[in-house]
């Protein structure tokens, strides 16, 4: 498969899941409208110019939802100043740009590019926070203490006038080597040494919390030059990421709180919702890693989730290299696997994952509806707008949520298709060679009918289905032992494989009928 067909397919995909990429006449003609008189000189903005908001992105990114300003005080604490895209005043609900978010929920994001949930005119071009022009905003401005913990937050409408689009490597080049960044001397840079020490204060405050700090190995599905067709790209985090990661989940963390300890019943909150994990599943991931703990020759007080423990004391002593590195990774892969879901709801409930006995989503007005949403109730809620007919305004919320859901499990879908077309890409030219490549990579997890590997480039997933590694044993039947840790033949207990084992795989053949395909591994 080369780089055209590769697209062509991606395209064609975007139809198989009836993913509209076009806009209706009504939405482009409110689009021209708003092109033609954006209101960005509205008196009633407040004027926030003069102070040197950045946005950083991704070096690619064009759909800007967040600047950032941050100031240190002489008392030891912070000003953090976030301004999102004002989207709620270009998309109001009952617009015809309001139904067409609605019925997307999200934009969504494929190999090289995206289909957004708002026409590119405005979510690249007029709403976007982009560099050197004046935008609308909805700011937050959250005084910090000396610790980082929150004091106080306000909220206005602005106008503001981001100073650059930076990139993440640049900022990290800020920070690793300051004499010779070209963000030096920029009336912004002390905003970004500032954007640092929050970011360190406030992780170390989640830390405190035990929020689970997962070391996830990321990967980035692109479109090759030429005939390469797809490249998978390993991604890695610079620590500038982790430090805005932190501002925006302060955001959306006090936004919620905002909207949830108001007394206003003409308020209709939308809340990002997470469960703690299920204690059975605590209990089953305990005896697993005490399974892998005996199977790999470890001690159980550094390797064994202990009872009553959390997952981030076991995470956080695991090796980060060395030896032991992909036995690290499979017990955190098992630890993921644990959690619940999120999800959008009416109904108030933490988030565990971040922490948070309240969350709601703030951060991306642009690509997600409930963004728009909640944005509208923020600004009745600081009498910034008039609130909407409460009837309305709760079927209305409903039908947010659900789309917000919907979409999550549509993103899920693109990922999962995808990543399948990868595969395929590869695992097809493997088949071409008569003696099959060995592809190494590590056992993840074992199931009642698969072996899960992640291999190491690229590093994506594949599955061995049992059925298959015992017919070529022979017709041989398998058990998993350990509390999962281990696969074994049932009659003689014969070790095949460790969660945590290296491997190396290879193609069998592939399975026309189930459109499946059938691989082999030996153990390293």
């Amino acid at each position: 498969m080369n780089n055209d067909e590769a697209r062509r397919a991606l395209r064609q995909l975007v139809v198989d899941l009836e993913i509209r990429d076009d806009f209706s006449p009504e939405v482009n003609d409110e689009v021209a409208r708003l092109l033609s008189d954006p209101r960005i000189d509205d008196l009633t903005l407040v004027d926030l110019t003069h102070l040197p908001f950045v946005t950083i992105d991704g070096a690619t990114s064009k759909d800007l939802d967040q600047a950032l300003y941050l100031v240190a005080r002489r008392d030891g604490g912070f000003d953090v100043h976030y301004a999102l895209a004002d989207a709620a005043h270009f998309v109001p609900s009952g617009s015809a740009l309001f139904q067409e978010a609605l019925e997307r929920g999200a934009s969504f994001y494929f190999p090289g590019f995206s289909v957004p949930m708002l026409p590119r005119q405005l979510s690249e071009g007029l709403v976007s926070l982009n560099p050197q022009v004046d935008r609308r905003a909805l700011v937050f401005t959250i005084e910090l203490d000396p610790s980082g913990a929150v004091q106080r937050t306000s909220v206005e409408r602005g106008r503001i006038r981001s100073r650059a689009k930076l990139a993440w490597g640049q900022v990290q080049a800020l920070y690793d080597d300051p004499k010779n960044s070209s963000l030096s001397g920029e009336p912004f840079a002390a905003s970004l040494e500032i954007l640092r020490a929050v970011g360190e204060k406030r992780m170390a405050l989640a830390e405190l919390q035990d929020v689970v700090r997962y070391r996830r190995r990321e990967v980035e599905l692109e479109v090759g030059a030429g005939e390469l067709g797809f490249v998978v790209l390993e991604a890695v985090r610079d620590s500038v990421e982790l430090y805005n990661e932190q501002i925006s989940l302060l955001v959306n963390r006090e936004g919620g709180r905002l909207l949830a300890t108001s007394k206003d019943p003409r308020l209709q909150p939308i809340y990002r919702v997470h469960p703690a994990p299920d204690p059975d599943k605590i209990a089953a991931f305990s005896a697993f890693t005490l399974g892998m703990a005996r199977l790999h020759l470890l001690e159980p007080a550094t390797w064994a989730l202990a009872p009553g423990e959390s997952l981030n004391a076991l995470l956080g002593r695991l090796p980060t290299k060395g030896p032991l590195l992909r036995v690290s990774r499979a017990i955190e892969r098992q630890a993921i696997l644990v959690n619940m879901r999120s999800a959008f709801s009416t109904v108030l409930a933490p988030h565990f994952g971040v922490g948070a006995e309240v969350y709601a989503r703030f951060s991306a007005p642009m690509r997600e509806v409930v963004g728009i949403f909640l944005h509208k109730e923020m600004l009745e809620l600081c009498g910034l707008s008039d609130a909407g007919d409460q009837t309305i305004d709760e079927t209305l919320r409903d039908s947010v949520v659900d789309a917000a859901n919907r979409s999550r499990e549509m993103q899920r879908r693109v990922n999962d298709r995808t990543g399948r077309m990868v595969i395929d890409h590869i695992l097809g030219a493997d088949l071409a060679h008569a003696e099959r490549p060995r592809r190494r990579g590590t056992v993840m997890g074992i199931t009642a009918s698969k072996v899960h590997i992640e291999l190491d480039a690229p590093g994506l997933d594949v599955k061995i289905y049992l059925r298959d590694v015992g017919k070529q044993l022979g017709g041989t039947w398998l058990d998993i032992a350990e509390g999962g840790a281990a696969l074994v033949t049932r009659d003689d207990r014969r070790l095949l494989c460790r969660v945590g084992d290296a491997v190396d795989v290879h193609v069998v053949s592939h399975d026309a009928a189930q459109d499946r395909w059938v691989l082999g591994f030996e153990t390293v």
